[in-house]
């Protein structure tokens, strides 16, 4: 089966309006179309954000039994579909359901014009879903019929800081980590490729690595060790009630310029001792970056067998501290930042003990 990459994540909210508002005034996003109950989407109210090749739409419930309610009752805002764009939508539908997916929306045909796009949905972990995506000559359109585009929608994007969706990272309770990643195999042909166990002081957890063939869709799926302290993959799963995306990592081509864009626009991002960069060069060597500057703005760095990789983690932007968003550089790099994510969940662990004390 073929999967191309992401084609675009929707979040339920519960107002989309706020949720755009900040995701345009921190990030840069721009308002690429809106639909709702008057362009046949009933129940609802949704804006589609781009920027790049990344594409987020943000949908809220106007009505008690519509699924983002639920969704954002039971979870508060977060991501509720990861959509696949794909070359033969009802050949992957009818793939995933016969390997175990839950079939959530059979095939359905929207077009206008010379645009069509084919879609259909299946289950993938806790209450997210995957939507296929078929695009046939499509050009700007999204949802044709349902999701109408604003000029923005037709401009270039070739100079915007955030490229596309580099990961998602997901918790997931603990016993389940294993069942999960037979299922995407199985579901949808992604292979395994990465597999550690993580401890950060006196917690442990365990990570797999899941991608797609075309290399353009990757989880990263993690499970707590209940046999440690617990830490803040517990807090998630209980603050989230459930299994769900506790980031999504954007991919930038220059994260220094990225940072201080977004760091000047209110966005705040986890802190990173200054020890670190005492002995950073020591632990990697020289860097492709100015350590001044990665250190003043709290960047980390790592290396693996094919180049280096730049991050920084946002704080969480939810009242619930769940969701969070990664901005990621790579220099040639396909690996994680292993020896970075003691310094993530330190940071983390740092953030949630200043809402507790403030609390």
């Amino acid at each position: 089966m073929r999967i191309h990459g992401v084609d675009h994540v929707e979040m339920y909210v519960g107002d989309a309006r706020m949720a755009a508002h900040y995701l345009c005034t921190s990030f840069g996003f721009r308002l690429y179309g809106q639909g709702g109950p008057e362009t046949g989407l009933p129940g609802q109210r949704s804006l589609l954000l781009g920027q790049g090749d990344v594409r987020i739409l943000l949908t809220s419930g106007l009505v008690a039994d519509h699924p983002a309610t639920r969704y954002t009752a039971r979870h508060g805002d977060g991501v509720a579909v990861v959509a696949f764009g794909v070359e033969d939508a009802a050949g992957v539908y009818e793939s995933a359901v016969a390997a175990g997916a839950t079939p959530i929306a059979a095939p359905e045909t929207h077009s206008r014009d010379s645009a069509a796009v084919v879609t259909a949905t299946v289950s993938g972990f806790g209450d997210v879903v995957h939507r296929l995506v078929e695009r046939r000559g499509a050009g700007p359109e999204f949802l044709p019929g349902a999701i109408e585009l604003t000029e923005a929608a037709h401009g270039d994007g070739g100079a915007d800081p955030l490229r596309d969706i580099d990961h998602a990272a997901v918790c997931l309770p603990a016993g389940e980590l294993d069942d999960t990643v037979t299922f995407y195999e199985k579901a949808f042909g992604f292979a395994e490729i990465f597999h550690e166990y993580i401890e950060v002081g006196q917690q442990g957890m365990e990570s797999r690595v899941v991608q797609s063939a075309s290399g353009g869709v990757t989880f990263t799926f993690i499970q707590p060790d209940l046999s440690r302290r617990p830490g803040q993959i517990d807090d998630f799963l209980a603050w989230h009630n459930g299994a769900g995306v506790q980031h999504l990592a954007f991919r930038t081509e220059d994260i220094i310029a990225a940072v201080r864009s977004f760091s000047g626009r209110g966005v705040g991002f986890a802190q990173t001792p200054g020890s670190y960069y005492d002995v950073l060069e020591k632990r990697l060597g020289p860097v492709d970056a100015p350590v001044t500057a990665l250190r003043e703005l709290g960047i980390l760095v790592d290396r693996d067998h094919w180049g280096e990789m730049f991050q920084i983690f946002t704080k969480s932007m939810h009242i619930r501290r769940t969701l969070f968003l990664e901005l990621i550089d790579r220099h040639g790099a396909r690996t994680f930042g292993t020896s970075n994510i003691t310094a993530l969940y330190e940071a983390k662990e740092r953030e949630l003990t200043g809402i507790h004390e403030i609390a």
